[in-house]
C-alpha cells in the first residue's frame, strides 16, 4: 500500500499521472461521467472529477463503510497521515474488524479519484470536503462540530486567553498560539482525562448530550454553573447569541476517538427467511410463468378490437385500469403491472389516432407464434431492464398530479439495477432458499446509503423499488415460494451468478489478498446487450422442460361445461374460446356453453355439422347430448331472419315470425314498419338492428347487399409498428473495452503535448504562450522549423485550429512538408496525419531528455 517509490505527488492531476492504463480504466468504469466527453489531457480530467456534480454521483455510489471513510477523512486534518484515519474509524482501543478493511475501503476511494496522496499524506478531494465537512447549514453524519480553532475564529484575543488561564495553561503572546495550546490540550487522552475529572455535577450530562450530534446546544444569557465552568474551559465555545457548539477535538476525546458511533465495515448478510426443495421452487416457479402468459395473452385479447381509451396527459384512466383488474380478475395494482410489462415488452402500444386508443402491435402477432419458454423469456428479459415502475402507479408527482399506467412520470433510472442486484442477492443465496426481505433491504442500504434519503418517515426509494422487485418476480415466475428459480438464475447470466455466490473481501477477511484496486467483489453490472440475449435463451431452455405440454382435448360434461386439465394448443384454444365463455381458471380452465357462445361461433362461418365434428374430434369423453341440443337449436334459428341496409330491414320467409316482431312492444324501439309480407324497414343501423332483435330473443344474420350471410369474425386491431420503449438511463452508460482503450490513448496523448518539456525561445523568436496556451510563431518561422525536424527526426509542440475552430495543442514528429501541408505522425492521435500549414498556430521545439 506504500507508495514511498514515487515521489509524492502535489495534486491531483499529478496522482491520476502517475496511475496505470489499468487504474485510469477502473476509474473511468467507475465515474463514466468524466468521458463524457473525452477530457483533452490528465488535468481537465482531474478538474472534471473535483467538479460538484460529479464528485455527488461518485459518493451516491458508495458503500457505507466507504462513504464512512471519507467523511472521517473529513473531519480529519489535511492532509492526514493513515494513522490519523485509522484512529477515527478504530478509535483509541483499536478495532480489529475495522483495521483490516480500511485499507479496502481507502483503496476505494483512491480508485475514484476522491482521495489522493499517499498514506502519509491523504487528502480527500476539495468538493467532498465541502460536501461532507461539518457546518451549521448542514451537519456532518459524523455529528462532529467545527474544531477549536474554528468556532474561536470570531473571538477577542483577551477572551482566548481567559479560557486558556481557566484551563490551566500558561498564558501566550498571541491568540494563534493560545488557540494552538489549547488544541493540544483537547487532544491528549490524559490531559483531558484530569480537566474532566474536576468538572462540576451536570457539566458531563450536557457534554454527553451533545457528543454524538447535533453538537450545537442553546444557553442563556445568564448560564448555570456547570454550564459556565463549560464555557470558561472552552469545552463549549459560542458560535452566536445564545447558542455554543461542542468543539471537534472535546467530541472526540469524549468517543475515545472514533470519528461514527458504529462503524460498518462489513454490509449485513442476507438472511434465509425459508428453505425449499429446489424442485419445488422451480416447479412453482414455471407455474406462475405459465399463469404469467396466459395473463398477458388475456389482457391483450380483451384489448384486441382496440383497448381504452388514451388520457390527454396520456396512460390510462383509473376507471379503465378498474375495469382491466376486473377482466383479468386481479388486484388493481397486479394490473397496472401487467400492462406496463405488456407494454415494456412492445407488446401495446397507443394506435396514434385521432381517437387514440391502445391496442396491440404488430410484434404481438409474431409473439404468440414462439414457444412458450421464448415468450416468457422475452417478457422477463423486458422486466429486468425497463425503468417504467408499476408500483408508482396511482401515487402523486411532485406537481401533486396522479400517476396513472402507461403514462408519463414512471420511469426511475434506478428501477432496473435495483432489480439487478436484488435477483444479484437472492443468486448468493443456497438453492431453493428465500431470503429475509427486511435483511435484503438492509444490504441495499449499505451498499448505496446516499440513496433516497427518508422524507417525513416514508421508505426511501431503493427499498420501495426493492420491494416490488421481489413481488413481480414472484408474478413473473422468476422467482418461486421467495426463491430463485433455475431459469432465473439463467436469466442472471452465469458470471453474475458466479460473482453474487464469491465472498466479498470483508467477508474474506484480513489474510485475503485482493488486488489493490478491488477492495471487495465488485456488485455485478447487468449485462451488455449481447450477454443478456445469450443469457434469455439459456433461461429459456432452462425454463422450457418445466411448463406443461399444450393439450388436444378437452373434457365435455353434462352441464354444457367444458374442462381444459392444462394448457391447450393454438388452434384449440382459439376456437374453444369462440365457442365457449371462460368460467373459471386456474390450474384447470373451465368453458360454458351458451346460446349466445354458439350463436358466435355460428356468427364466424362454423355451421352446426362443423361444431359437432370439433367437438367430437376434440372431446376425451362423449358429446353430452344437452350440449349437441343446444348446437341444433341455435343453428336452427340462426340467419332464419336476415339484417340487411335500407336503412336497415328484416326479412324472413315466415311472414308469422315479422308479425310476432311487430306484435312485440318491445320492438318499439326499432320502428319497424312492414314493407312486404315477408320484410320489416327499420329506422336505426343494421348493427344496433341486430342487437335489438338478439334482446328480444331472435338469431338474426346478417346479409351483404347480395343477399348472402355476412360472416361476423372477431377485428383484431393493431397499432402500426412500433417499437418498446426505452429505459431512462442512470447517468451516461458504463465506456466498453474499447471506449476505455481509446479515452486512455487520447488523454495520454493530449496530456503529453500538454506537460512535455520545451526548449527555451531563441532571442527575437515568437516564444512558446505559458500557461497551456498555443504556441504562437510566425508562418515562416513555423515552416523552418518543419523542415528541421524533418531532417534531423525531432517531435514538435504545435497548436493547431480545426475547421471548426476548435484550438488544440500536439505533439508531432514531421515526415514531410510539401504544398502548404504537413504529414507528421500525431503522438496525440496515435496515427499518421496530415495538416494544412495555415492552421498551425505555432511551433516549439520540444527539450531533450
Amino acid at each position: 500500500m506504500s507508495q514511498a517509490a514515487q515521489p509524492a505527488p502535489r495534486s491531483l492531476a499529478e496522482a491520476l499521472r502517475a496511475r496505470d492504463d489499468v487504474s485510469l480504466s477502473a476509474l473511468l468504469r467507475s465515474r463514466p461521467d468524466l468521458i463524457t466527453p473525452v477530457p483533452t489531457d490528465l488535468t481537465q480530467l482531474a478538474t472534471r472529477a473535483g467538479t460538484r456534480a460529479s464528485v455527488l454521483r461518485a459518493l451516491e455510489r458508495l458503500d457505507r463503510f466507504a462513504l464512512q471513510t471519507a467523511e472521517a477523512l473529513a473531519v480529519a486534518p489535511d492532509p492526514a497521515p493513515y494513522g490519523a484515519l485509522l484512529g477515527l474509524m478504530a478509535g483509541d482501543a483499536g478495532d480489529e474488524t475495522v483495521a483490516a478493511a480500511l485499507p479496502r475501503a481507502l483503496a476505494t476511494l483512491r480508485e475514484q479519484a476522491l482521495v489522493w496522496g499517499d498514506d502519509e499524506r491523504l487528502r480527500l478531494v476539495r468538493t467532498a470536503r465541502e460536501l461532507l465537512a461539518p457546518a451549521p447549514q448542514h451537519p456532518s453524519p459524523t455529528g462532529l462540530g467545527p474544531t477549536v480553532q474554528e468556532a474561536s475564529s470570531g473571538m477577542s484575543p483577551g477572551r482566548i486567553q481567559e479560557i486558556v488561564a481557566a484551563a490551566g495553561l500558561p498564558s501566550t503572546h498571541d491568540a494563534v498560539s493560545a488557540v494552538a495550546a489549547l488544541t493540544a490540550l483537547f487532544g491528549d487522552r490524559a490531559k483531558m482525562a484530569e480537566l474532566l475529572a474536576g468538572a462540576p455535577e451536570g457539566a458531563r450530562e450536557v457534554l454527553n448530550r451533545l457528543v454524538w450530534g447535533p453538537p450545537y446546544g442553546q444557553v442563556t444569557a445568564d448560564p448555570a454553573a456547570h454550564l459556565r465552568w463549560l464555557l470558561d474551559r472552552g469545552l463549549l465555545l459560542p458560535t452566536a447569541p445564545g447558542t455554543v457548539v461542542l468543539p471537534r477535538e472535546v467530541a472526540l476525546h469524549l468517543r475515545e476517538g472514533r470519528a461514527h458511533r458504529m462503524p460498518e465495515p462489513q454490509p449485513p448478510a442476507v438472511e434465509p427467511a425459508a428453505a425449499h426443495s429446489p424442485q419445488v421452487v422451480d416447479a412453482t416457479a414455471a407455474g406462475q410463468a405459465y399463469t404469467a402468459l396466459a395473463t398477458v395473452e388475456e389482457l391483450l385479447k380483451d384489448w384486441d378490437e382496440g383497448g381504452p381509451a388514451v388520457l390527454r396527459a396520456g396512460g390510462l384512466s383509473v376507471r379503465d385500469l378498474k375495469r382491466t383488474a376486473v377482466a383479468l380478475g386481479v388486484a388493481e395494482p397486479v394490473a397496472a403491472f401487467w400492462v406496463e410489462l405488456a407494454y415494456a415488452a412492445g407488446l401495446i402500444a397507443s394506435d396514434g389516432e385521432a381517437d387514440e386508443r391502445y391496442a396491440a402491435t404488430p410484434a404481438y402477432d409474431e409473439w404468440l407464434e414462439r414457444f412458450a419458454a421464448e415468450r416468457w423469456a422475452r417478457l422477463a428479459e423486458a422486466w429486468l431492464a425497463a425503468t417504467r415502475t408499476p408500483g408508482l402507479v396511482g401515487g402523486r408527482d411532485a406537481k401533486d398530479r396522479t400517476l396513472s399506467a402507461l403514462g408519463p412520470g414512471l420511469d426511475r433510472s434506478a428501477a432496473a439495477e435495483v432489480r439487478h442486484r436484488v435477483l444479484t442477492l437472492l443468486a448468493g443465496l443456497a438453492t431453493g432458499t428465500a431470503p429475509d426481505t427486511e435483511s435484503v433491504l438492509a444490504r441495499l442500504r449499505w451498499e448505496r446509503p446516499l440513496r433516497g434519503p427518508q422524507r417525513g418517515g416514508e421508505e426511501d426509494l431503493r427499498s420501495r423499488l426493492a420491494r416490488w422487485s421481489l413481488s413481480e418476480a414472484e408474478l413473473l415466475g422468476i422467482t418461486g415460494r421467495g426463491a430463485l428459480s433455475a431459469h432465473g438464475r439463467a436469466l442472471l447470466g452465469a458470471s453474475t451468478a458466479a460473482a453474487a455466490t464469491a465472498p466479498t473481501a470483508e467477508e474474506a477477511g484480513p489474510g485475503a489478498k485482493l488486488p489493490v484496486h478491488h477492495h471487495r467483489a465488485p456488485v455485478p453490472a447487468p449485462l451488455s446487450a449481447p450477454e443478456q440475449a445469450v443469457a434469455t435463451a439459456a433461461a429459456a431452455r432452462v425454463l422450457a422442460p418445466l411448463l406443461p405440454e399444450p393439450l388436444d382435448h378437452v373434457l365435455l360434461q353434462a352441464d354444457l361445461t367444458a374442462v381444459a386439465p392444462g394448457p391447450l394448443q393454438r388452434p384449440l384454444a382459439d376456437t374453444l374460446g369462440v365457442l365457449a365463455d371462460v368460467e373459471s381458471k386456474g390450474g384447470a380452465t373451465v368453458y360454458r356453453f351458451t346460446p349466445a357462445s354458439v350463436r358466435r361461433a355460428l356468427d364466424a362461418g362454423r355451421t352446426a355439422a362443423d361444431l359437432h365434428a370439433f367437438l367430437a374430434g376434440h372431446s376425451r369423453t362423449p358429446v353430452p347430448q344437452p350440449l349437441a341440443y343446444l348446437i341444433d337449436d341455435v343453428a336452427r334459428k340462426h340467419g332464419h331472419l336476415r339484417v340487411g341496409a335500407a336503412s336497415a330491414y328484416v326479412r324472413c320467409d315466415d311472414d308469422a315470425v315479422l308479425n310476432e316482431i311487430l306484435a312485440d312492444k318491445r320492438s318499439a324501439a326499432l320502428r319497424l314498419r312492414r314493407l312486404a309480407p315477408t320484410v320489416l324497414a327499420a329506422q336505426c343501423d343494421p348493427a344496433a338492428l341486430l342487437e335489438g332483435l338478439r334482446a328480444l330473443g331472435y338469431a338474426p344474420a346478417a346479409e351483404s347487399a347480395e343477399g348472402d350471410v355476412l360472416i361476423a369474425r372477431a377485428h383484431a386491431h393493431r397499432t402500426p409498428p412500433r417499437t418498446a420503449p426505452e429505459p431512462v438511463p442512470e447517468g451516461p452508460p458504463p465506456p466498453d473495452a474499447m471506449l476505455l482503450a481509446a479515452a486512455i490513448r487520447a488523454i495520454r496523448a493530449g496530456d503529453l503535448a500538454a506537460t512535455a518539456p520545451r526548449k527555451p525561445a531563441a532571442a527575437g523568436a515568437g516564444a512558446p504562450a505559458a500557461g497551456g496556451e498555443l504556441p504562437r510563431t510566425s508562418s515562416a518561422e513555423t515552416l523552418a522549423t518543419m523542415q528541421a525536424a524533418v531532417l534531423t527526426g525531432g517531435s514538435l509542440w504545435i497548436g493547431y485550429v480545426n475547421a471548426e475552430g476548435s484550438a488544440t495543442q500536439r505533439v508531432i514528429a514531421p515526415v514531410r512538408v510539401e504544398g502548404g501541408f504537413v504529414t507528421a505522425y500525431d503522438h496525440t492521435a496515435d496515427e499518421v496525419r496530415t495538416y494544412p500549414l495555415h492552421r498551425i498556430t505555432g511551433v516549439a521545439e520540444l527539450a531533450e531528455d
